[in-house]
């Protein structure tokens, strides 16, 4: 696998609920830092969360602090993102994203960071 491969977009309701996965595979032995970014036709390019694979440190965006959850499965090599209380805003195509984290361990959500990317998968919220 040379890049990661995300899963699990899809159309749902305001205040619903939506778990998206980020398979790397053996990516992360390189590259230590997973991101969730999210993009919408017309914007930039924003940064959703992180987690680093030493000691799973994460960072949350404020927009989507409290509402999202990142974990990560060594066994599986896969990255989820758990996304609740769904909103409008949270529209937009999601990609996953591999590359370096700070020398402190801690990731990072500055996308021009992150060197392999994931072709991505569209989250719609609407009624």
């Amino acid at each position: 696998q040379t890049h990661p491969v995300e899963s699990g977009g899809a159309l749902v309701k305001p205040g619903g609920s939506l778990r998206l996965s980020c398979a790397t595979s053996a990516l992360t032995g390189d590259y230590p830092g997973i991101g969730w970014f999210r993009q919408v036709p017309g914007k930039e390019r924003e940064g959703v969360s992180c987690i680093s694979t030493f000691g799973d440190g994460v960072l949350y965006a404020d927009s989507v602090q409290g509402r999202f959850m990142i974990s990560r499965d060594s066994a599986t090599n896969t990255v989820d993102l758990q996304m609740n209380s769904l909103n409008s805003a949270d529209t937009g195509i999601y990609y996953c994203a591999v590359g370096p984290v700070r020398t402190d361990g801690q990731c990072v959500l500055r996308d021009y960071e992150y060197d392999i990317w994931g072709r991505g998968t569209q989250v719609t919220v609407s009624s």
